[in-house]
């Protein structure tokens, strides 16, 4: 986890979670009861300490959130000041609601927050026109300010997100 990073208008909660599907929910439950507006980003973060956890937050782009806010999201966990560093994996993010079924990259990236979409394995972007097929799960992560969504080539020349939402635990077969 890199540096922790001071804004007014972003808060993490720690619920001590251990993983990243019950984090996504606690994001999604805490959206809902708050009614948090549109332009909401709620992320995960992995925290690498003697006491390994995933934690969330959720910020705002110009504004803080009220006293109010604050003091319902103290139910879940506890809630401190800021980001806890600044390469979160967006769960919440303006646009997302509308990243369902097939897209092409240029919509993806036209109409939701998403900056930049990378293909894994090859040296450019891919071309606008390229097909997306979202899974109804995208998760893009921030990366030097950017919100950038990894990609990997699939059947047909799509592209997928490259994390799978609903991935096969580690030696589930055994």
């Amino acid at each position: 986890m890199g540096p922790a990073v001071v804004t007014p208008y972003a808060v993490t909660v720690d619920a001590g979670i251990r993983d990243l599907l019950d984090a996504d929910h606690l994001l999604h439950r805490m959206a809902a009861e708050l009614d948090l507006p549109e332009d909401t980003f709620g992320c995960t973060h992995l925290v690498r300490d003697d006491r390994p956890r995933v934690v969330v937050s959720l910020s705002l782009p110009a504004r803080p959130f009220p006293d109010s806010v604050r003091e319902r999201l103290a139910e879940h966990g506890a809630v401190l000041p800021g980001l806890p560093d600044a390469a979160g994996r967006a769960v919440l993010y303006p646009g997302v609601s509308a990243l369902t079924g097939t897209t092409t990259v240029a919509e993806l990236l036209a109409g939701s927050a998403i900056d930049r979409v990378t293909v894994l394995g090859t040296p450019g972007p891919p071309a606008p026109k390229t097909r997306v097929v979202t899974r109804e799960h995208v998760r893009p992560q921030w990366q030097g300010g950017e919100l950038v969504l990894a990609a990997t080539p699939a059947l047909g020349g799509a592209l997928v997100p490259f994390e799978a939402p609903d991935p096969t635990p580690c030696c589930a077969d055994h």
